[in-house]
C-alpha cells in the first residue's frame, strides 16, 4: 500500500483528495493535516465522511510526516509548501504540491504575480510541472510535482495541440473562462457569499489573474516562442466546473478534418481527454465529479479564426484528481486507478 499524507485536508481540494484516496485500492491515508481544525474529528468538519474517516486532524509538521508516508499532498495556500520543504524531506518522500509554489520557473514572475517571497527557489528547477498528458515521462522520476492550476489545466490542454503544431498565431490568443465558486476555496469571503454570487456572473482578475503567467509559460514551451495572452476569468453561480473558450487566428485555411487529426494525434490514447464529436460542445455538467476534460473546436471561416473549448471539474481534474493521477504515475500504477469516475448528472 502507498501511504499518503495530506496537508490542507480540510479545504475543498484537500477534501476531494480524501474522497478520491478513500476509494483508491492502493492507498491508505495516514495523516489528515489542517491548521484550522487541529485535534478535531475530520468527520465533524465534513459530515459526508461520517463513519468513513475516524481520524482527527493533525498539524502541518512535514518533517514528522515524511517519516511516516510515501507521498505528501500539500493542498495549501501559496507559500506554505515552499516554506516547509527541504533536502531531508525530499530524500524520504514524494511531494505533490497543489499550490502555485513550484509551477512557474521564473521566481521573479512568481513573486510579482503572487506578491510573496519564494522561500525555497532552489527547488523550482527540479520541480516537474504535473500536467500528466504532456509531461508524463518527466513525472515518473520526480521528487517534487507542481500540480497545475484549474484554469490552466483546462486552457492548456484545450490549446496545446494547435500551439505545438504551429497552427495558430499565438500573439492573437485570447482565453475567456468561467469557474464555479469552489475554485475560490473554502475561506469566508464576502464576494463568495450566496447572495453575492447567486443570479449573477462577473469577470474578475481582469489582466491580473495569477494563472495567466502559468498558461503563458506552458504555451511558450509548446509553441517555441514567447506567448502573451489576454486571460479573463469569470465567476458563475455553480459549485464546480470550468469552461474555457479560447480564440486565435489561424496560420492558414484548414478543414475540420485537419484540425481533428491534430487533436487525435495528441489525445486519442489519453483516457482522461475526450475530444468530442463534431457537433457536440463541452459542457461542465458532462464532466462534473470526474477527472475528464472534454474538448472541441469550431473553425470560423469568416474571420479565419478558431474557437477552442474545454470543460473540466475544477476540484477533480483541476486539482485533486490530477494530483492522484500524478501519484499513480510516480508509483507505476495505471493512471486511471481510483479515478474511473463516471461524471455525475444531474
Amino acid at each position: 500500500m502507498i501511504k499518503a499524507g495530506i496537508i490542507g485536508s480540510t479545504g475543498y481540494a484537500g477534501q476531494e483528495l480524501v474522497r478520491l484516496l478513500l476509494q483508491h485500492k492502493e492507498v491508505s491515508i495516514e495523516w489528515y493535516g489542517s491548521r484550522s481544525y487541529i485535534d478535531k474529528k475530520y468527520a465533524e468538519v465534513y459530515g459526508n465522511m461520517f463513519q468513513l474517516v475516524d481520524q482527527t486532524c493533525l498539524d502541518d509538521n512535514m518533517e514528522e510526516l515524511a517519516e511516516k508516508v510515501d507521498v505528501i499532498f500539500t493542498a495549501t495556500p501559496q507559500g506554505l509548501c515552499a516554506s516547509l520543504v527541504n533536502d531531508k524531506i525530499l530524500s524520504k518522500v514524494k511531494i505533490i504540491d497543489l499550490s502555485a509554489d513550484f509551477r512557474i520557473k521564473d521566481v521573479k514572475i512568481y513573486e510579482e504575480w503572487y506578491g510573496i517571497e519564494h522561500k525555497s527557489p532552489q527547488y523550482i528547477e527540479e520541480a516537474v510541472y504535473g500536467l500528466c498528458e504532456i509531461n508524463r515521462e518527466d513525472i515518473k522520476g520526480a521528487r517534487l510535482i507542481a500540480n497545475p492550476g484549474c484554469y490552466t489545466t483546462c486552457s492548456i490542454l484545450t490549446i496545446y495541440p494547435l500551439a505545438k503544431e504551429g497552427l495558430i498565431q499565438m500573439e492573437s490568443l485570447i482565453v475567456d473562462a468561467k469557474s464555479g465558486v469552489s475554485g475560490a476555496g473554502r475561506g469566508t469571503k464576502v464576494g463568495n457569499l450566496y447572495c453575492e454570487v447567486n443570479e449573477s456572473i462577473k469577470a474578475y482578475g481582469i489582466s491580473t489573474h495569477r494563472h495567466t503567467p502559468e498558461i503563458e509559460e506552458q504555451l511558450s514551451y509548446a509553441s517555441g516562442k514567447e506567448v502573451i495572452i489576454n486571460f479573463t476569468p469569470h465567476l458563475v453561480p455553480m459549485n464546480r466546473g470550468i469552461l474555457a473558450t479560447a480564440y486565435a487566428t489561424l496560420q492558414k485555411k484548414v478543414s475540420y478534418e485537419e484540425v481533428k487529426s491534430i487533436y487525435d494525434k495528441y489525445y486519442k490514447e489519453e483516457y482522461f481527454v475526450r475530444v468530442l464529436d463534431k457537433d457536440a460542445m463541452p459542457e461542465t455538467r458532462w464532466v462534473k465529479g470526474s477527472n475528464f476534460v472534454d474538448i472541441n473546436f469550431k473553425i470560423d471561416t469568416r474571420t479565419n479564426r478558431i474557437v477552442m473549448l474545454g470543460a473540466l471539474d475544477n476540484v477533480v481534474k483541476g486539482a485533486a484528481g490530477q494530483a492522484v493521477q500524478n501519484m499513480n504515475i510516480l508509483f507505476g500504477l495505471p493512471e486511471n486507478t481510483g479515478l474511473q469516475l463516471v461524471p455525475m448528472f444531474p
